[in-house]
């Protein structure tokens, strides 16, 4: 055995409130690496419900990379929660119908910020919400209750409401090292064969590898 299947829904039989959200996604716009997995007691496999104002028209997509971990209650608004902000009001007649469909806004109207992009080995803590466009570096860590409305940069540690950097979990050749290294990547094999310098606490040992 070199490690679970990256195609299981459900990696470890007896933990099913882990999901490999790769395995369910069922819309074209939401991009999710191997290993990817959600951590939901209650409905794990409902990922997608998680990630709110997602209109095809708009075409945003949400790309999450391997081995992130995602705690329960996350919400990943996307580009479809913006409202018109140039004229007196911004309410959104024309969702409304009755003959108000008349002042649909065209694109270059709404604020819109782009990709939600997240990268490798990133950790959400639980009820973390993570706003439009926001992009996320690899090996982050991202604390519980957190609202993410600006970019954090990777292997740093940000938590709050508005999210930001406390720290960076490694100086800044190793995060360097790292980001070259890209581990993830690595074929199941040499995963395997190098668990215990993955999660160890001396980073020193990676940095022969």
């Amino acid at each position: 055995m070199l490690g679970p299947n990256p195609d299981a829904i459900h990696p470890n039989a007896a933990l099913p409130s882990i999901c490999y959200i790769k395995n369910v996604i069922t819309r074209p716009t939401i991009i999710v690496g191997d290993y990817t997995y959600y951590d939901d007691p209650i409905d794990s496999e409902n990922f997608e419900s998680h990630v709110t104002h997602h209109y095809d028209f708009i075409g945003d997509k949400l790309i999450i990379g391997k081995f992130c971990a995602i705690g329960k209650g996350v919400e990943f608004i996307m580009n479809g929660a913006n409202h018109r902000m140039c004229g007196v009001s911004t309410y959104p007649f024309n969702i409304m119908g009755g003959g108000w469909e008349k002042s649909v806004p065209s694109l270059d109207e709404l604020p819109l910020k782009g990709d939600t992009v997240i990268g490798n080995d990133v950790w959400f803590g639980q009820n973390v919400t993570v706003l439009p466009g926001v992009h996320i570096g690899d090996g982050a860590i991202i604390g519980t209750n957190s609202t993410v409305a600006k970019d954090i940069p990777p292997y740093s540690i940000a938590v709050g409401n508005p999210c930001h950097v406390v720290k960076l979990r490694f100086d800044k050749g190793v995060i360097d090292y790292l980001l070259k290294l890209k581990w993830w990547d690595w074929p199941p094999e040499k995963i395997f064969a190098n668990l215990e310098t993955l999660t160890i606490g001396d980073v020193s040992k990676i940095i022969s590898l």
